[in-house]
Formats: structure tokens, C-alpha cells, sequence
């Protein structure tokens, strides 16, 4: 892990690290669990969406474990930074989220049963930590492509904001917000449960189950990242 000291505050464009205009490092051509591209375009009939719910590691197989998941990929999105390295991104002066691209099949796997899968598998009342994970980087999220997804994961948070409130929870924190840049994190993050069954996996939810309102009237529209 990075143990230099890192901001607990998101940078601005004018605080934040500089970037690259391009990765330093290439992706490998397959998931080593589903077999498909991790970084092919989203294929025809099929959705995408950008989860951070703390260590990237564990989220990811999280999701590749699912039903109907054509691909998943570890990166980094929501932060300002072009084409960041890990280290930098620990360093909380990019401010990106560790998140996981998931592409899927929506005739199979529902977007409302993916944010079930989310707000179940972590704590969301957490703010700039996950656990013993602490630092902007692990913050929850979800960055969406379509208005449909955006509308259901905001009626979905106000929901289960409501179950966790009834138990004497905290406040939900999930940004929630249209997807913007997502860049690729080094080959030996992705699929790293899979490649290190013993790895690290420090996710863990609250215990309450997440009720998920009925989709509002389907508009699978792109969105447009504010």
C-alpha cells in the first residue's frame, strides 16, 4: 500500500497533480476470470457503470461474480488528474476514486439489482474512508451513463438512506454522479482477487438490506458528465 501522506480534501484543477496525456503502462487484452476485453468499447445491447465502494480489489469481484457481468475493470474516475498512476492517486492530490467499470447485460441483470449488490457490500455512511481504508480515494460512488441509471440510483440512495436512518445509522455519502474521464489502474490491480486469492479484501457492509424503488419509465439516454 502508499503510506506517504495523503489529503483528506479533493484538489482543485489548480491544486492537482498534472498528469499525462497518455498511460504509462499497457492493459492486458483479457479478464482473467470472464475472458472478455477490459477495455473494449461497451457492446451493443449492453450498459455500463463505475462503482467506488472503498479497495478497488475486493469491489471487483464483487461484481465479475454476478450474473449477466460481460466485463469488469479497476481504475480510477471522478478526479481531475489525466491518466494517473496508483501511487499518485494515494496521494489524494489527483481526486480520483478506486472504482470498477462494470459492463453488463441488462436482459440479464438489472441495474436495480447491481445497486443492491453496492450499497449491500460496504458501509456508503463513510465519507473519504471505507473501513481501515482512509483517504478521498476510497469514497463511495456511482458514476453512471445513462439518465435511467442516474434516476434509480439517486431513488435508490434516498431509500436506503431511510433504512439505515431507522436503525440509528449515519448519512449516506455516495456521490452520485454522471460518469466523467475513467482511466485504466496497472495490470496487477486488475482481477487481483483472482490472481491472489489470499489478497487483501477489506469490504464489508452495514447488515441492512437495501430496498430498490421500481424504474421510473425507461430512458436509456447517454449522459454527459457535468
Amino acid at each position: 500500500m502508499w503510506f506517504k501522506k495523503k489529503s483528506m480534501e479533493l484538489p482543485s484543477v489548480e491544486t492537482a497533480l498534472p498528469g499525462r496525456a497518455a498511460r504509462l503502462f499497457a492493459i492486458a487484452p483479457g479478464h482473467v476470470v470472464l475472458g472478455n476485453p477490459l477495455d473494449a468499447p461497451c457492446p451493443d445491447g449492453m450498459e455500463e457503470v463505475y462503482f467506488g465502494m472503498g479497495c478497488f480489489w475486493g469491489a471487483e469481484r464483487r461484481f465479475w461474480e454476478q450474473s449477466g457481468i460481460w466485463t469488469t475493470a479497476v481504475g480510477y474516475a471522478g478526479g481531475v488528474t489525466p491518466n494517473p498512476t496508483y501511487e499518485e492517486v494515494c496521494t489524494g492530490r489527483t481526486g480520483h476514486n478506486e472504482v470498477v467499470r462494470v459492463v453488463y447485460d441488462p436482459a440479464v441483470v438489472s441495474f436495480a439489482e447491481l445497486l443492491k449488490v453496492f450499497f449491500e457490500s460496504h458501509d456508503p455512511t463513510q465519507g473519504m474512508r471505507q473501513g481501515n481504508d482512509v483517504g478521498t480515494q476510497y469514497r463511495s460512488a456511482i458514476y453512471t451513463t445513462t439518465e435511467a441509471q442516474y434516476a434509480l440510483a439517486k431513488a435508490t440512495a434516498e431509500a436506503y438512506g431511510k433504512a439505515l436512518a431507522a436503525v440509528g445509522s449515519g448519512v449516506i455519502t455516495t456521490e452520485i454522479l454522471p460518469a466523467g474521464p475513467f482511466y485504466y489502474a496497472e495490470d496487477e490491480h486488475q482481477q487481483y482477487l483472482a490472481k491472489n486469492p489470499w489478497g487483501y479484501c477489506g469490504l464489508q457492509g452495514t447488515g441492512i438490506s437495501c430496498p430498490v424503488p421500481e424504474p421510473a419509465a425507461s430512458r436509456t439516454e447517454p449522459m454527459t458528465a457535468a
